[in-house]
């Protein structure tokens, strides 16, 4: 079987859309364009060092997102797909003979993996140098309009600027291309840029096909968002809102639970199991898992994370961090990257953790911080107690043994150790390490002093 490559065309800047980044680098789902295109190849079977990126302003940006390996090559004047290709030749000189390459456009997140091997087949099957993946559109505007016989041999492709009243008729459109590599590089010097726009097309290889007399195929496909692309912000929300639907159709047909779409934004990669139920204003980003018979929400943001089986989060935020089975969390609780929460842990009202490891069965109840910290097992935090964990230079470690009884409005100044069944007294500020079984007090002697406030009050 012949050998096959990818270029993808990613070299627009971004200026209709009012971005100061390159287009590919919008985002859908919280993921840039050109990640689903990548992913999209990399599930067909491509390797990084298969695949060839046309960058242009801001390319760099671009690079820093590509897999290790991947060739880039740079557009630096826009002069058409055409021209755009054109850069690529010394990556198409390099692939084996009788390579073929697809060319794809970084702006259309839609494009499946299942259409890249179908179209490949079909292109292989037909022996064709010249396969243009073709789908009808309702408003094919602005569209080169596909021209093709019955037998979907490709006669040719016209763009709408060059096109007569009859062909702006046809609603079939180009979204990708499958091509000889080395028929290709022999249409190159043959590109010309005599049209309205003084552009280089892509799509006149078509025409040179027809010329040379070697097969070209249209090869039809039915799925129109494949060649969705957004040249504008309003474009861009409407490919948010496609994908959007689209995985929440997946994860309903998967046995998730979703009260109400409103608010509820899940990204591509996050998975869920079954019996969970997702409420309102839910955002899950990133390779976030979550396990079966959880509750989510309403208004809970999740960001590459893992949670385990049971858990309820109530109105709070995770961020790079894994939450084992039957956790509770919430209202108003914040989880920081690198901690780990162990089994059945309550984490209550206003609590925050960060860059810890917290114990099975441990009680956070309220209004409490913990950073930088590794707590045991069954500990109890009063309301109001903190781990000081930075000293103005330097992030020390606090560690608390199983069973520990932290007391209200305990300031645990790191680095500090609490023993097995430790307990700290309610206001203590503690800076020394506490034994197992130990009770440590720290506060100043009370002192009354009897009338003090007489006429200094005044009632209203």
């Amino acid at each position: 079987m012949s050998e096959s490559a990818v270029l993808i065309l990613a070299a627009g800047d971004g200026k209709r859309m009012k971005s100061a980044h390159p287009k590919a680098l919008c985002q859908v789902l919280f993921k840039p364009i050109i990640s689903w295109v990548l992913d999209a190849c990399n599930k067909a079977g491509y390797r990084p060092d298969q695949t060839c990126v046309v960058c242009g302003k801001g390319g760099e940006e671009l690079q820093a997102l590509l897999p290790e390996g991947t060739h880039t090559v740079w557009q630096h004047e826009r002069l058409g797909t055409g021209h755009a290709v054109m850069q690529a030749e010394s990556f198409l000189r390099s692939l084996p003979k009788g390579a073929q390459v697809m060319i794809l456009f970084g702006d259309a997140p839609f494009i499946s993996e299942e259409l890249i091997y179908n179209s490949r087949q079909a292109h292989l099957e037909s022996e064709a140098k010249l396969t243009v993946i073709a789908v009808s559109v309702d408003n094919p505007k602005g569209y080169g309009r596909i021209i093709r016989d019955e037998q979907y041999n490709l006669l040719g492709i016209v763009e709408e600027r060059d096109a007569t009243e009859e062909q702006k008729a046809i609603r079939e459109i180009n979204c990708a291309m499958w091509a000889d590599a080395e028929w290709l590089l022999s249409a190159f010097p043959r590109l010309k840029n005599d049209n309205a726009q003084k552009e280089y097309y892509l799509t006149d290889c078509a025409m040179l096909a027809s010329g040379d007399h070697v097969k070209a195929l249209a090869y039809v496909v039915s799925d129109s968002d494949a060649v969705l692309g957004a040249n504008s912000r309003a474009e861009l929300l409407k490919l948010n809102q496609i994908a959007a639907r689209r995985v929440l159709e997946k994860h309903l047909a998967n046995g998730v639970e979703i009260l109400s779409s409103d608010g509820v934004l899940i990204g591509p990669e996050t998975v869920i199991g079954v019996g969970t139920t997702i409420y309102p204003g839910t955002i899950l980003k990133g390779k976030t898992v979550i396990g079966a018979g959880c509750t989510i929400g309403p208004n809970t943001m999740i960001e590459d994370s893992s949670i385990g089986d049971g858990c309820v989060i109530n109105a709070s935020q995770i961020e790079s961090s894994v939450l084992e089975e039957n956790v509770s969390m919430g209202p108003f609780a914040h989880i920081r990257p690198g901690s780990h929460i162990g089994g059945s842990v309550h984490l209550g009202n206003f609590t925050e953790v960060k860059n810890s490891n917290i114990g099975a069965r441990t009680a956070v109840s309220h209004l409490t911080y913990v950073g930088d910290s590794d707590v045991g097992e069954a500990v109890n935090f009063g309301c109001g107690c903190v781990t000081v964990n930075y000293d103005g230079m330097n992030k020390h470690r606090t560690v608390i043994g199983n069973h520990a009884f932290i007391g209200c409005n305990t300031n645990l100044v790191a680095p500090v150790k609490v023993g097995d069944f430790g307990f700290t007294a309610a206001g203590s500020t503690i800076t020394k390490d506490v034994p197992g079984d130990a009770l440590a007090i720290e506060r100043g002697e009370q002192c009354n002093k009897p009338g003090w406030s007489k006429g200094k009050i005044k009632i209203k």
